[in-house]
């Protein structure tokens, strides 16, 4: 299972939802919406950008997340997401400052 597949699976199970409701969450047909999220959770088909984009905003996790490849990455990803404008800012003054 590739990279993307295992966080789009991962992430939508942590959320709760069903294929079908992620699916139609971020805007696809009902018809289609199940099928069409079980080839991306399997690998076999890459959503466009527009719909991670659309995923993420219904997951509430950056569009970056579904490509980290360490785990590690995909944590500060998420926790920086949902981090205030203030938080996000001492953390980037931190990092600042270790080099």
């Amino acid at each position: 299972m590739n990279t993307f597949a295992q966080r789009l699976k991962e992430a939508r199970k942590r959320a709760g939802l069903s294929q079908e409701a992620l699916g139609r969450n971020a805007g696809l047909d009902e018809m289609s919406a199940s099928t069409r999220m079980n080839r991306y959770e399997l690998g076999k088909r890459m959503p466009d950008p527009e719909l991670v984009e659309r995923i993420a905003v219904v997951l509430n996790l950056p569009a970056a997340y579904f490509y980290a490849v360490s785990d590690d990455e995909a944590e500060l990803l998420i926790k920086f997401h949902r981090l205030s404008s203030e938080g996000r800012a001492k953390v980037m003054s931190f990092l600042g400052q270790l080099g």
